[in-house]
């Protein structure tokens, strides 16, 4: 997974850490929360779909989901993401926006809706910044700037 530019390379069956999500914020819990089982199912129905010449829509659908959140979280080097942008595109991932997009196309849109939040609605990145948790109107605000994003592209 490292060398394929998944960073950190996620093995969601396997964790190494003693803290756990204990070292994660509010706000990081709860948009993150489905991503280690989407993630193993993507990978179970990856493995399964090589062997497999007929697959219905919904595991076509699955895979390509799963493909998109793996996208998400590849990560340049030397070039970490701050929290508050984290958790704006994995919620955008891990709510179906993004769907629409192929996986290849991932990183540039990534990189596109976040010069977008930033230029434009910095005031709600600062203030899940601040406040670290997903309030109501936070998360109002997210669903708003991901949907006006999604609407241009």
């Amino acid at each position: 997974m490292f060398y394929q530019g998944t960073r950190p390379a996620v093995n969601v069956g396997l964790s190494v850490s003693r803290v756990g999500s204990a070292a994660q914020n509010k706000a990081m819990k709860k948009v993150a929360g489905k991503l280690r089982l989407q993630l193993a199912q993507f990978r179970e129905l990856q493995t399964f779909v090589q062997f497999a010449s007929d697959v219905d829509q919904a595991t076509k659908e699955k895979i390509h989901k799963g493909r998109i959140v793996s996208e998400v979280l590849k990560q340049t080097d030397l070039d970490p993401m701050p929290f508050e942008q984290q958790v704006l595109v994995l919620y955008a991932a891990l709510n179906g926006y993004f769907d629409k997009f192929k996986p290849e196309q991932i990183q540039e849109i990534e990189s596109k809706f976040l010069e977008y939040a930033k230029d434009l609605h910095g005031d709600v990145l600062e203030e899940l910044k601040n406040k670290r948790d997903i309030t109501e109107e936070i998360k109002s605000n997210m669903k708003e700037i991901i949907q006006k994003f999604i609407e241009t592209q």
